[in-house]
């Protein structure tokens, strides 16, 4: 069975991040399936200005090399992982401007959510899943949350791999977005 391409995003640029300890702890997770093969995308590796194309690349292709770059890299995935935290009730600016620079590569694939934060980043997910309808994607229903007491807890050094019902959440989460990339990636396929 070929392994499923699946990219960890981790939806923040700041210095201050939390984000690569989810990011870590998911990739650990994924890869220890026989049926994933997972890989860390940081968004800092890709510093795209402000979306600034003269249309999506649906409709034209994107004169930014970094967005170009960007474009076939996230081409070679059959499901994605977002790693976000909430800001002001949403997602990062930069998660969502990501998101802007591509448009085909993203079309009838699954995409599944790690939030953490305010309300375990719920409302940042809530509206990811609403952004990844309109790019033609698949969110799953399962997502994981870091909320409270473990998300102070993970900020403090505790391991998210410690706390247990992070780690039921996850592998339903794996197994829905496995599911769905399996299923899309095989419709893909046939068209």
């Amino acid at each position: 069975m070929t392994k499923l391409r699946i990219g960890i995003l981790i939806g923040t640029t700041r210095a201050t991040r939390f984000g690569h300890k989810p990011a870590q702890w998911i990739f650990d997770l994924a890869s220890r399936r026989d049926d994933v093969d997972a890989e860390i995308l940081d968004l800092r590796n890709f510093p795209m200005p402000f979306f600034d194309e003269v249309a999506s690349n649906a409709w034209a292709p994107s004169k930014n090399e970094v967005a170009q770059r960007w474009q076939k890299k996230v081409a070679e995935f059959d499901g994605y992982i977002f790693v976000t935290p909430e800001y002001n009730r949403a997602p990062p600016g930069v998660l969502k401007n990501a998101l802007d620079y591509a448009y085909v590569e993203w079309i009838r694939k699954a995409a599944a959510c790690v939030g953490y934060g305010s309300v375990g980043g719920a409302r940042a997910v809530e509206q990811l899943r609403l952004i990844c309808v309109e790019l033609q994607m698949a969110p799953t229903r399962t997502g994981v949350h870091i909320q409270g007491a473990d998300f102070f807890a993970a900020k403090q050094g505790k391991s998210l791999a410690e706390i247990e019902h992070l780690q039921k959440n996850a592998t339903a989460m794996l197994d829905e977005l496995v599911w769905w990339s399996l299923a899309l990636k095989a419709a893909r396929e046939k068209a």
